[in-house]
């Protein structure tokens, strides 16, 4: 599955046909057999998907401290976490997708995939699937296993008061923004610092309605910040009274780094074509789409030379059966060739046909 994964392959019949083409190279893959498509299919039919997800977070767990972001010096960043969701959409009605159904056609279904970074990696290190219809905010349970402390942000998808007064006794912190329609009160506002960013209009206390007949409570700090950048405003709420308004609006904008990682991965391991037509099938793909982009992340963290991740996959993607020296090559392509090039001139310099010498260079 990462051969599929790391090929971008769109079916068995090319997988296998790839395979083939590699055949003095299966020992590479730990192959000593070719594997047959029927026998492809009914893997990834009766092979449980919780094997991948558990192959995915020992390699997390195991390489997690290569991973941190050495640039990241704020303590309050450090213990920053990142939610969201990304929906992947099935040609067939497998799970349950979103939107109503066509009048005409087929409704398509569709799968969620829901995450959890770190502010201090590109990488999940907590992932959830469910079918598309499924709220966002169900997910919000997943939080609770965060230690004490710990600051997530998420977008209003997420939106569930009574999860977040849990948060607040669980002294879970959460940053997120107001809805629209949210009944609240204000209760008392804060003096805004002469030396704080000219963003911050308003910084309160408010009370927030819910439950049956809106007669629970949730305290929060409601934040009005304008974004000179992009001419919009924004209205956060966070159950931390602590953090400067500043830094408030500073831990919402870390939240795109999860968007631009569903995008990493969708571009690079585009999962368009799957291989099975059953939910296990399509997780396990998932998985696999995971596991590369997690494998080229953390050889990324290795080599000092400054790669763009796309140029890495394409790499790789060439060179997957070859056998090289990755970070070699990666730390110094041109270097690495030259290296080549010295060690086949010592192997021909006792030669009796120094004219196949100058035909090979």
């Amino acid at each position: 599955m990462l051969f599929v994964a790391f090929e971008g392959y769109h079916s068995i019949r090319e997988v296998i046909l790839g395979l083939l083409a590699n055949a003095h190279k299966l020992s590479h893959l730990g192959l000593s057999y070719l594997v047959k498509r029927s026998t492809f299919s009914e893997a990834n039919l009766r092979r449980n998907s919780k094997v991948f997800g558990d192959i995915y977070m020992s390699v997390y767990r195991n390489h997690a401290s290569s991973l941190a972001d050495s640039r990241l010096s704020d303590a309050d960043l450090k213990r920053l976490y990142i939610m969201d969701s990304t929906t992947i959409s099935l040609f067939k009605d497998i799970l349950k997708g979103v939107g109503r159904n066509p009048k005409e056609g087929k409704k398509k279904g569709g799968i969620k995939a829901h995450a959890i970074i770190k502010a201090s990696e590109n990488v999940p290190c907590l992932i959830r699937y469910s079918e598309a219809v499924r709220h966002d905010h169900t997910f919000l349970g997943e939080v609770f296993n965060l230690v004490a402390g710990s600051i997530i942000t998420f977008d209003k998808g997420y939106v569930d008061y009574a999860q977040y007064e849990a948060l607040s006794k669980k002294t879970i912190w959460y940053v997120t923004r107001l809805k629209d329609n949210a009944i609240y009160e204000a209760r008392k506002e804060f003096d805004i610092p002469d030396d704080a960013d000219s963003g911050v209009l308003k910084d309160e206390e408010i009370i927030l309605y819910y439950g049956d007949k809106k007669k629970d409570e949730h305290r929060a700090r409601r934040i009005a910040y304008w974004d000179s950048e992009n001419k919009r405003l924004f209205e956060f709420i966070t159950n931390n009274f602590d953090l400067a308004a500043e830094k408030i609006a500073l831990i919402y904008k870390k939240r795109w780094q999860i968007e631009l990682l569903f995008k990493q991965l969708k571009q690079n391991f585009p999962l368009k074509y799957f291989l099975g037509d059953n939910e296990n099938a399509i997780e396990i793909q998932i998985w696999a789409a995971m596991l590369a982009n997690l494998l080229i992340t953390l050889v990324r963290s290795q080599v000092k030379h400054k790669w763009a991740f796309s140029n890495l996959v394409s790499i790789i993607r060439q060179q997957l059966m070859n056998y090289i020296n990755i970070y070699g090559f990666l730390e110094d392509p041109e270097g690495s060739w030259r290296e080549i090039i010295k060690e086949n001139k010592t192997n021909y310099q006792n030669s009796l046909f120094p004219e196949l010498e100058r035909a090979y260079f």
